[in-house]
C-alpha cells in the first residue's frame, strides 16, 4: 500500500476510526489475496471516510467512476437517502463480478447499478443530476471524465477525486506520466471559478471539489 503517512499513523487512525463491517473486511481480504493491484482498494480508513462524507450530504443519486472490487461503492453507498442509487462504472468485468458478489452479500444490490464499458462512453447516456460524484479510474481520463460531468452534478454537489498525490510524485522533480496527470486534473481544479476546491492528504490525497 502507498501511504503518504506511516504505517503507525495509518494503523492508529484505523484502531481509532469506526470497523469497517463484516463483508467490507472479507472484501478487503479477498481483494488482496485475489487480485494483482490490491493497492486500488479505498480500504478501511479512506472507506470510513467516504461513508462519513455520504452520511454528512446524504446524497440522491452518486456516480463513481472506477468500480474496483467495490469497496468504496459500499462505503459510499451508506448515506444514500431512501430510494437513492449509486451509479458505479468499470471497464473491468472480472474485478465487476466480484463486485457484484460483494454487494449482493452486503444487501446493496437495489442501492448499487453496476454498468461495465468505458466511462466515457456510459456517462454521456445517464440522465441524473448528481449530487456527489467519486473519481478513482485511469488518471490520464480524470479531466475528461470532469468535463463530461460537471454539468451533471448539482448547484451545492461535490466531485472527490482520489489518487490526486500519486504517492507523492506530484511534488518530485521528475514526476511519471500518472503524477503529471494528477497535477494537469489539481491545476484545472484550481483554476475553475465554479468551484471551491480541498486537497486532503489523506492516504494518497483526495480532491474535494464543491460545485458553487
Amino acid at each position: 500500500m502507498h501511504l503518504l503517512t506511516s504505517e503507525i499513523i495509518n494503523e492508529y487512525c484505523e484502531q481509532h476510526s469506526t470497523p469497517e463491517n463484516a463483508v467490507l473486511h472479507e472484501l478487503n481480504r479477498q481483494t488482496h489475496l485475489q487480485t494483482e493491484l490490491p493497492v486500488m482498494l479505498s480500504g478501511h480508513l479512506q472507506g470510513r471516510i467516504l461513508s462519513m462524507m455520504s452520511h454528512m450530504l446524504r446524497p440522491k443519486y452518486i456516480l463513481e467512476i472506477g468500480t474496483f472490487t467495490g469497496y468504496s461503492a459500499m462505503c459510499l453507498a451508506e448515506g444514500l437517502q431512501e430510494n437513492g442509487k449509486l451509479i458505479s462504472i468499470d471497464i473491468n468485468e472480472e474485478t465487476t463480478e466480484m463486485a457484484t458478489h460483494f454487494i449482493a452479500k452486503n444487501n446493496m444490490q437495489e442501492k448499487i447499478e453496476l454498468h461495465i464499458g468505458k466511462a466515457i462512453d456510459i456517462m454521456p447516456t445517464l440522465d441524473y443530476e448528481f449530487d456527489l460524484v467519486f473519481i478513482d479510474a485511469d488518471k490520464p481520463g480524470y479531466s475528461n471524465y470532469f468535463n463530461i460531468v460537471i454539468d451533471k452534478v448539482r448547484k451545492g454537489g461535490f466531485i472527490l477525486a482520489d489518487n490526486v498525490l500519486f504517492h507523492g510524485d506530484v511534488v518530485s522533480e521528475k514526476p511519471g506520466k500518472n503524477a503529471l496527470a494528477m497535477q494537469d486534473y489539481n491545476k484545472k481544479m484550481t483554476a475553475d471559478n465554479r468551484l471551491e476546491n480541498v486537497l486532503l492528504p489523506i492516504r494518497d490525497g483526495i480532491m474535494v471539489s464543491r460545485k458553487k
